[in-house]
């Protein structure tokens, strides 16, 4: 997933995307345990996929709250 892609949803799909990559993850680690997975480049590929959503979603609160405290201040 390219930044770009992931800045164009909104944040419930963001949620989302985020529970469905973990889930994967998962998954992927428990048959990583029991049989030979085939690309193990994916484990690195979700575990990216799933910083650029943690942190696109960590900027997006912190300008709410900015905003906030703006808007309070006035």
């Amino acid at each position: 997933m390219q930044v770009s892609e992931i800045r164009g949803k909104d944040s419930r799909e963001l949620s989302l995307d985020l529970q469905a990559l973990q889930k994967e993850q998962f998954s992927l680690k428990f048959r990583a345990a029991s049989e030979e997975v085939a690309r193990t480049s994916r484990f690195q590929e979700i575990r990216r996929d799933i910083a650029r959503i943690k942190t696109i979603l960590r900027e997006r609160e912190t300008a709410e709250s900015k905003e906030q405290k703006t808007e309070s201040a006035e």
